[in-house]
């Protein structure tokens, strides 16, 4: 064979040790949980991202709902503790804090823990990621720290099965949920799956009861359910004084409850969420930035 001839062969080997390359499956980087407090699940990665910093308010700013938000940051802190605490849904009105709830809870408890104690770790998981959950799962189990896994607006559509991967993974596998993860979840709905979808298994099912049943169930294994309803004007308006004090916009008393109450109007609607956005308006409009 002549020079040519090798050096060429040599460059197709080398062209074919570069595609094998490429189709061989990426190895994840290695999980550092100790890097960040909060991560975010990268299903198609393996692996959870740090997030340096979380989009958050504190506990003390979210009003309107202080009986929930009470329970929900007693079994945060009991399970940060190692102590017996449920997975937990919130569900109901949109914007009434039931995410900002969460990380609220999550950033309270570490502020609160004792010097030395490991730091509460929070996840975040896409809603379309929950197949991947028992991937998820076996990295949490092994590390040496406590999670909450939160998945936001988790809720099932007709055709979807993946919610049978979160019944196992909560409570229906044979290992079960691990000691050391909880798992907190936000729907609008009341139950995780759609009321068509309901009634379609019911009419088409040889048992229909067993069928809706198998369904409903998936609810059923969170054990805390907290509910979260529209608020009044009054409270309404208790969101806008929090915010505004909070953030020392200069304004009076009766010129905020009167242009608070005017975008209330305009939006045809009152919440945490609404609070929020009339406040940034506001502090746009005077001027002012809304640094924590």
């Amino acid at each position: 064979m002549t020079e040519r001839a090798i050096d060429s062969l040599n460059d197709k080997l080398d062209r074919l040790i570069e595609t094998v390359a490429r189709l061989s499956p990426r190895v994840p980087p290695l999980a550092d949980f100790a890097a960040a407090d909060c991560f975010v699940w990268d299903a198609e990665q393996g692996w959870p991202a740090p997030v340096a910093r979380v989009s958050r308010v504190e506990i003390a700013l979210i009003k309107g709902v202080d009986r929930v938000r009470d329970i929900l940051l007693d079994n945060t802190a009991r399970f940060a503790a190692g102590l017996p605490a449920n997975n937990t849904r919130r569900w109901g009105a949109r914007g009434m804090g039931k995410s900002s709830l969460v990380k609220a809870a999550h950033a309270a408890v570490n502020a609160d823990r004792a010097p030395g104690t490991p730091a509460l770790k929070l996840v975040e998981i896409h809603r379309e990621d929950i197949a991947t959950l028992p991937r998820l799962m076996a990295l949490l189990k092994a590390a040496p720290f406590r999670f909450v896994l939160f998945c936001d607006d988790l809720s099932f559509d007709n055709d979807d099965t993946s919610y049978k991967s979160l019944k196992a993974a909560l409570e229906g596998g044979v290992e079960g949920r691990p000691a050391n993860v909880i798992l907190y979840a936000t729907s609008n709905r009341r139950h995780l799956l759609p009321r068509d979808m309901i009634e379609n298994e019911r009419s088409t099912a040889i048992n229909p009861s067993e069928a809706v049943e198998e369904k409903v169930s998936l609810s059923d294994r969170f054990g805390l359910w907290l509910g979260f309803h529209k608020c009044s004007q009054d409270e309404y308006l208790e969101m806008v004084s929090g915010y505004a004090a909070h953030y020392g916009l200069r304004i009076d008393a009766e010129r905020l409850r009167a242009e608070a109450l005017e975008w209330a109007t305009t939006r045809g609607s009152r919440s945490g969420r609404v609070a929020w956005q009339f406040i940034q308006d506001l502090a746009g409009r005077l001027g002012q930035r809304l640094d924590a």
